[in-house]
């Protein structure tokens, strides 16, 4: 008889389990294009995951069917990180979480306030979701152009176009999402779409200090669209190459002197000596002159500062003029510096659009491995010579 009573029970359970729609057995991967329909609690609803290994200005803590991002700090200078809760769709929200914004993933509208952005949007397949941006005069991303031109990407200001953000054109488009830039507290961009009710989360990738770190905030705007997996293997194989490419630049024979920039109204702005540049210089295998400053951000120079200790530099990169004679211009003590007598001479201008807006802004960010090859080329040509300079190009005299 007891028997014969748990044969009935397994067959009742068999039944039963038969049925059990497939919204709710446990994803495999990531819904990155539908909600859930029968929700679970005990069930993983994101089965694939980012790691933050080099990026210092985000964290990402996973739970069943939300997770919690931190962007730790917003603007220089911020005195608080900002909190956003990203649930999953057909889920409900967890209570008791403080959150400037709460947004439902996978996101399927996206407002993109940075050129910056665009080359992780790209790799993760995600353009297509893309129904604004700030501006598209400064992009080398011909879909974004494209899709301004035919008026299915609106132009919404508040970024690169150096306008207002037009607020009333954000709330008609409805966006599920608003990536934004925050460049200090009272940035009124920021406050007038949070005024609104709008989505807007920001992005401080820029303030991240080392080339790869920057490029990891592709995993940052990967958790609104359930993409990390493209994220993670596209960040992986941008690491992958950086550090090969750094590991050979180790191992030169000698390391050039190097410094940066040109004078701007009177002052020269040097990249201090913890800065993205610095650190791209130094994984080049080259001997940056403002090596031991500890500053992440710039130096406010005289010339007769920079004269003083670059006069015999091997090499002076990162100019912003295209010829030799533009940097004479802009004054002709600058003729002193023997990188200038040796034509050693690079801008990282070589890819701009006609509105003058560089791609090493752009897909270089993300690309950190490219910007270091090419500066490897310069410093030491022999270590990789089927490179050909991409973002870099020397100066014509």
């Amino acid at each position: 008889m007891k028997s014969r009573l748990s044969l009935i029970l397994l067959a009742l359970l068999t039944t039963v389990g038969a049925v059990l729609p497939a919204a709710a057995q446990a994803p495999t991967a990531n819904l990155a294009d539908e909600c859930v329909s029968t929700f679970d609690e005990n069930t993983d609803y994101f089965p694939e995951k980012v790691t933050v290994d080099a990026a210092s200005g985000f964290d990402v803590e996973y739970h069943n069917n939300y997770k919690v991002v931190t962007v730790n700090t917003p603007w220089q200078g911020a005195e608080a990180a900002l909190v956003y809760l990203l649930v999953q769709c057909g889920t409900p929200a967890p209570e008791g979480i403080e959150a400037a914004a709460t947004i439902e993933v996978p996101v399927n509208s996206v407002v993109s306030m940075s050129t910056s952005f665009l080359p992780h949007l790209t790799t993760q397949d995600l353009l297509g979701k893309v129904v604004g941006v700030d501006s598209a005069l400064y992009t080398s991303n011909e879909t974004i152009t494209a899709g301004v031109a035919d008026g299915t990407i609106a132009e919404v200001g508040g970024g690169g176009g150096g306008t207002e953000v037009d607020v009333e054109t954000l709330i008609d488009l409805e966006p599920g999402l608003v990536l934004a830039q925050s460049y200090s507290a009272d940035d009124t961009s920021y406050a007038a779409m949070q005024q609104a009710g709008l989505p807007v989360v920001i992005d401080s990738d820029y303030l991240d200090a080392t080339p790869l770190g920057v490029a990891e905030w592709g995993k940052f705007i990967s958790v609104f669209f359930n993409t990390e997996a493209a994220a993670q293997e596209s960040f992986e194989g941008v690491n992958d190459r950086y550090e090969a490419v750094a590991t050979l630049a180790k191992n030169a024979e000698s390391q050039p002197t190097v410094f940066a920039n040109t004078p701007f109204s009177g002052t020269w702005y040097m990249p201090g000596g913890a800065s993205y540049v610095a650190t791209l210089i130094r994984d080049a295998g080259g001997d940056y002159l403002w090596a031991d400053d500890e500053t992440t951000g710039s130096i406010m120079l005289s010339l007769e500062e920079v004269l003083d200790a670059a006069v015999d530099a091997d090499y002076w990169i990162n100019i912003y003029q295209n010829a030799a004679a533009d940097v004479l211009a802009l004054d002709e003590r600058l003729d002193e510096f023997a990188a200038f007598k040796s034509g050693h001479l690079y801008t990282n201008n070589a890819r701009v659009n006609a509105n003058f807006g560089s791609d090493f802004y752009e897909n270089g960010y993300a690309n950190p491995d490219v910007l270091l090859s090419d500066l490897v080329k310069v410093f030491h040509p022999d270590l990789l010579p089927d490179h050909e300079l991409y973002y870099y190009a020397q100066l014509s005299q």
